[in-house]
């Protein structure tokens, strides 16, 4: 049993304890019976009227419970449409109280979601709507009296993000060409006159419209400065470069050239027309000194016909070269040929510098091959003879490797460029193997020469005696002690003269002696130190010998020898 239908049987028994002890008291007081009817009849109106009000009460309370739960079904049933959620749906049974609150608590919930998509929704409407004035695009387009899923706030949130990236972007983009703009019109003296221009220079960063069209507008703006800046640069430095080419020619010392230093830099009008008033000055200059500036461009001419590897008579086609009737005309022609020149070596200068490489190369080739054939060179005292060798040996492994790739790139322009790539007056291999063919023609000459050489000094000897020679001194040989020297010798040396000589009494091949031959009339003490016994010093008969084997190491024979005493 319940505790409530315990409470009102208690209740029940409550009152009738009472009207028992009612009862009792009036049958005590002695009230008579008709006045205790009305006294019942009294207490059972109280306990009627109170009943009825506490049943009229809970019957309201059930009322509103029941009113309150079909207002919140119809409430809850509209949210759950406008929120695109489920519809509520109670799990199990329950009292019409649980009901009501439940169905109240539900309705609270939506009440507040609704209350922040729709905040989140203005929120997102007054950013778009801000972005898309500094950015000049159309706003977001979405419906503003529903409620927005939650979907549509995600996808309203990420075009949000992607208008802040776009402004910060084309903020800082239009900030970088704001600052270049201002730096132009600095360096150009330009002052704003447009409105457009007004606008980027003068007005706030923040104020100005972000569209693609203005920043292209700036971008436009930007080259048309640019343009004019790099064309004023160039202006300027064609002109330094006209400056400094007329002070070469016309040799104007330093002192005069300082005042003009200030001007060699920037691009600026007063500095452009600085310039050209130094050009008209100079110009002025050369036309009163035609003369020196003429020969000033020809020693120029003469530099880049060098430095071009020009033949004789591609120099000589040049005729206004050899003219010496100084006027304008020549030198407008000397000014059209060194431009010519110039550009045609800058054109080529890749090539030049390579055949330059080469010649160089090959005049230390020629240098190390003239060492080789020094006698000299063995007098080596601080290892540069094996270094000597080392870089020879090097040089003879790169020269023609850089042959070849000279070769290999000068065919490749002259198949772009449909013309022979001249060296001298003759394609550069020719000119290479011209200057091998040379080389080797100075080698067999030379070889020549010095065979010739040797064979009359062989003979001159053979047919007079040699000269006397100092044996050389050797490191680590003990000199020879003054005591030590025969008197013998010391009379014959003192007694010789230069011009005395000694024919041999017999046929072969005379050793050089290491004393000064006496004429045929000296004493007895010449025979006697020739056929004494006594040896010819090691070191004269080595270099004899050494001389000798360049024959071919071939002896002259008897008979020949006779040939020369006959």
């Amino acid at each position: 049993m319940r505790r409530s239908e315990v409470l009102a049987e208690e209740s029940v028994v409550c009152l009738q304890k009472a009207l028992i002890h009612l009862r009792e008291i009036w049958e005590l007081i002695g009230i008579p019976e008709e006045q205790r009817l009305q006294r019942t009849e009294v207490v059972k109106k109280h306990i009627k009227d109170l009943l009825d009000r506490m049943i009229a009460e809970e019957e309201s309370l059930r009322e509103r419970l029941l009113k309150s739960i079909s207002f919140c079904e119809k409430e809850l049933s509209t949210l759950c449409s406008e929120l695109q959620v489920k519809p509520f749906q109670e799990e199990k049974e329950t009292t019409v109280l649980q009901l009501e609150k439940d169905l109240r608590t539900q309705v609270e919930l939506l009440r507040k979601q609704k209350k922040e998509r729709k905040q989140e929704l203005k929120l997102l409407q007054e950013q778009d709507q801000e972005l898309c004035e500094i950015l000049c695009m159309p706003t977001y387009d979405v419906d503003s009296t529903s409620v927005p899923t939650l979907e549509e706030l995600n996808l309203f949130r990420q075009h949000v993000a992607t208008l802040r990236e776009t402004k910060e972007s084309r903020h800082e983009q239009f900030v970088n060409i704001k600052r270049q703009i201002i730096l132009c019109m600095e360096e150009l003296e330009h002052t704003p006159d447009t409105s457009f221009e007004k606008d980027i220079v003068c007005e706030d960063e923040s104020a100005f419209c972000l569209s693609l069209e203005n920043i292209a507008t700036l971008q436009k703006l930007l080259q048309q400065l640019e343009i004019k800046k790099s064309k004023n640069e160039a202006e300027c430095e064609g002109l330094r470069a006209q400056i400094r080419e007329l002070w070469n020619r016309l040799q104007i010392p330093e002192e005069e050239r300082e005042p003009v230093t200030a001007i060699m830099t920037g691009s600026k009008a007063k500095v452009r027309n600085a310039l050209q008033l130094e050009v008209d000055r100079l110009e002025e200059l050369k036309m009163q000194n035609i003369k020196q500036v003429i020969e000033t461009i020809r020693v120029e001419l003469a530099q880049f016909w060098e430095q071009c590897f020009y033949s004789q008579e591609q120099r000589q086609a040049f005729a206004p070269y050899y003219s010496e009737d100084y006027t304008e005309t020549l030198l407008h022609l000397h000014d059209a040929e060194i431009v010519r020149l110039r550009n045609y070596y800058e054109t080529h200068k890749e090539l030049f510098e390579g055949v330059q490489k080469w010649e160089e190369s090959w005049k230390l080739f020629l240098e190390f091959e003239r060492k080789a054939s020094d006698p000299s060179r063995f007098t080596n005292r601080g290892g540069n003879l094996l270094k000597e060798e080392k870089e020879r040996a090097k040089l003879q492994k790169t020269l023609p490797k850089l042959e070849e790739e000279l070769k290999a790139r000068i065919e490749k322009w002259e198949e772009e460029q449909s013309m022979a790539f001249m060296v001298n007056g003759q394609k550069f291999m020719e000119y290479v193997t011209e200057q091998w063919e040379l080389h080797r023609l100075e080698k067999e000459k030379a070889k020549q020469e010095r065979q010739l050489k040797n064979k009359r000094q062989t003979e001159t000897e053979m047919l007079y005696g040699s000269a006397p020679r100092t044996p050389s001194k050797r490191p680590g040989l003990t000199p020879n002690k003054p005591g030590k020297v025969r008197k013998m010798n010391t009379t014959t040396m003192s007694s010789a003269t230069p011009n005395s000589s000694i024919r041999p009494a017999f046929g072969g091949t005379m050793h050089r002696s290491p004393v000064s031959r006496l004429p045929p009339s000296g004493s007895k003490s010449v025979v006697t130190s020739m056929c004494s016994g006594k040896k010819t010093p090691r070191a004269a008969r080595l270099r004899a010998n050494k001389e000798n084997m360049e024959f071919n190491g071939s002896m002259l024979s008897a008979r020949t020898f006779k040939g020369f005493q006959s």
